[in-house]
């Protein structure tokens, strides 16, 4: 039975404190592994936080940059629309101060016929011409036994009657025209006044 006993396979157990505490170094290491790791993903996650304010403060700039761009351009729209309208409405004033001036020497001639009891059609030729004054929406200022207003009419003449009030218009000398709330020409007048004016 000896000589079988040196047939035996010798085992060597391990110590299995030895096996806990080398697990522990392990895992210790590895906890300071993730330990050192850990500040520079702060820093990184604050890095990239300042990125996006400045890139969010570049985009509010980028904004109210537009913002302004626009508010000049329909401002220079505005400006430029309404020198065009201010041209035209110059030229059409122009124009019509000159067809006034036709339209009086229309009015005159039909008085003078009037007089003579001569009827020579200017009536229809009159009726035209107002038809196209009031097309364009041109009116004739209405003055007579108005207070005068130097905004509409323009003084010629004076006359002394302390039974009117002072500044009232008795005559009608050239009518005057408005269009659009703007005076084309004024009306020629002649207002009273209460006492002799020097």
């Amino acid at each position: 039975m000896s000589d079988g006993s040196s047939n035996d396979i010798p085992i060597t157990i391990a110590n299995v404190d030895d096996n806990i505490d080398g697990n522990t170094n392990t895992d210790d290491n590895v906890d300071d592994s993730t330990a050192d790791d850990q500040p520079a993903s702060v820093a990184s996650f604050d890095e990239l936080q300042k990125l996006l304010d400045k890139e969010k403060q570049n985009a509010q700039d980028c904004q109210d940059k537009l913002k302004h761009v626009l508010a000049d351009f329909q401002n220079m729209s505005r400006k430029i629309q309404s020198d065009i309208e201010n041209g035209i409405n110059a030229k059409l004033r122009e124009f019509m101060i000159e067809f006034l001036k036709i339209h009086d020497d229309f009015e005159r001639a039909k008085q003078v016929l009037l007089e003579q009891n001569i009827d020579e059609g200017l009536d229809s030729i009159l009726k035209n011409m107002n038809s196209l004054l009031a097309k364009y929406d041109v009116k004739p200022i209405d003055a007579l036994g108005e207070i005068f207003d130097p905004n509409l009419h323009e003084a010629i003449n004076i006359i002394c009657d302390p039974n009117l009030d002072d500044d009232t218009i008795t005559n009608e000398i050239r009518k005057g025209y408005i269009s659009h709330n703007k005076v084309i020409r004024p009306t020629l007048v002649e207002i009273s006044k209460k006492t002799k004016v020097n």
